[in-house]
């Protein structure tokens, strides 16, 4: 069993591989795929090794707006952070009020077809690394379901592939 020193008390800490919730980056449903824990018994601690994190955040990115799904509100706030735009910034650029932004991004106003699409463009536009990526994305608008389900965002940290489970 691999052993590392816990960051927070210094005790031995056992690392464990295996899936982990990554709610750090501001999406509920993304699960990345076989990295290592470092667990604490003393203390309790908990740490994720995450590899490539700018670069992860990027393949994260690009998985959010090519889902087959409708955007949702933390959808657009994890875009428009990865972007690094304020609400004024990112909704000057979709040319509406900050306001409606934040009602979109807290899942309190249903996101238009139309702006969902323009909110993919733009990411893909700006984003770094993804420009490459547009047309594919925008011919695949015509798939975009309707409906709100959906499973995870299963991500591959070494590999940088994704799955929609």
């Amino acid at each position: 069993m691999k052993k590392a020193e816990c960051t927070v008390c210094g005790a031995l800490a056992r690392v464990v591989r295996g899936n982990y919730k990554f709610a750090e980056c501001g999406l509920r449903r993304v699960v990345l795929q076989g990295v290592e824990t470092v667990h604490c018994a003393k203390c309790g601690n908990e740490e994720v090794a995450i590899p490539r994190l700018n670069e992860l955040m990027r393949a994260l990115a690009l998985a959010v707006v090519k889902q087959p799904f409708r955007l949702q509100g933390e959808d657009v706030k994890f875009l428009r952070k990865y972007l690094n735009m304020t609400q004024a910034e990112f909704a000057g650029l979709l040319d509406i009020h900050k306001t409606n932004l934040s009602k979109w991004e807290n899942n309190e106003d249903r996101i238009g077809d139309q702006s969902d699409r323009l909110i993919r463009t733009v990411v893909l536009a700006l984003g770094d690394g993804l420009k490459g990526k547009m047309e594919e994305v925008v011919r695949s608008f015509p798939n975009i379901h309707k409906s709100k389900r959906r499973g995870s965002i299963d991500m591959d940290p070494q590999s940088l592939s994704y799955t929609y489970a």
